[in-house]
């Protein structure tokens, strides 16, 4: 039996199919530039009309790419395991408790909210400066893992209200502390909401190169964005865009592996963040 399409529908799917085009284009000649030699330079718009990895070799050793990777690998996954930790503790007694001061503390991180990071970021690298915190691979850290609570603690929060309270009740009567109640009980039915703050706060930590610019000083501790952007170059030194292009490919396929590995996680942890944030 021939399924029949109204116009509604081949104008949604006409659209769909240009948006897709669209938004895979320039992902396209990307990877097509990136597999050119750098002094190749003809119009990128021209698809596959060479296939070299000499801008992949240039780019892998100019990035440092081992021990950009590493940093990356350190900052996303340490910053990102600090952030669940102290965010599902600070979330626990606020959701629990009902008082004046839970409610106020609630307020207080959505507040965070509000105020964009970059905004304080020169009194913030002043005061590190007074403090003598050393500008090493681990300073950026201290930004992410502050300016990530607000969001994971209103997450948190609002997912622990789906998390029965007679577990605690049970618990409590059996003899068990208020960290036992947390850790063997509540801690592990917050899992998808863990996993929407590793997404969310994990994509951005990795991707972030703004932090690392500015708390980092020393070459060999950049991560994988900053590293990247060497190859912008000035006035005097013309962009290398095929080095560039292969340079960002570089810095994506480790998410693109994670992504390909653990997409369901993915998916459920977006639907988590979308539904009870």
């Amino acid at each position: 039996m021939t399924k029949k399409f109204s116009l509604l529908q081949i104008i949604l799917y006409v659209f769909l199919t240009v948006f897709s085009v669209i938004i895979i284009s320039p992902l396209v000649i990307v990877l097509s530039s990136s597999l050119r030699t750098p002094e190749n330079m003809k119009n990128p718009l021209i698809l596959f009309n060479e296939l070299s990895f000499k801008s992949y070799e240039i780019a892998f050793q100019k990035m440092n790419f081992e021990n950009a990777f590493l940093t990356s690998i350190i900052t996303t996954v340490g910053s990102v395991l600090v952030i669940i930790l102290i965010a599902s503790m600070v979330a626990y007694p606020i959701s629990r408790i009902k008082s004046k001061i839970s409610n106020f503390l609630y307020y207080f991180f959505i507040a965070g909210l509000i105020v964009p990071s970059q905004m304080v970021v020169v009194p913030i690298a002043q005061q590190f400066g007074r403090l003598n915190i050393p500008s090493n691979r681990f300073t950026p850290m201290i930004m992410f893992i502050t300016c990530s609570l607000p969001f994971s603690v209103f997450l948190y929060a609002g997912f622990m209200k789906s998390v029965p309270i007679e577990l605690e009740e049970a618990a409590y009567i059996d003899g068990a502390s208020i960290w036992t109640r947390f850790i063997r009980i509540v801690f592990p039915l917050l899992q998808p909401a863990s996993v929407a703050v590793a997404i969310t706060q994990g994509m951005w930590i990795w991707n972030d190169y703004f932090y690392p610019m500015i708390f980092v000083s020393e070459r060999q501790q950049y991560s994988l964005p900053v590293a990247m952007l060497q190859f912008l170059g000035d006035k005097e030194n013309p962009a290398q865009w095929n080095i560039l292009f292969a340079a960002c490919v570089l810095t994506a396929i480790p998410v693109i592996i994670i992504f390909a590995l653990l997409q369901k996680q993915f998916i459920n942890g977006i639907t988590v963040g979308a539904v009870k944030g």
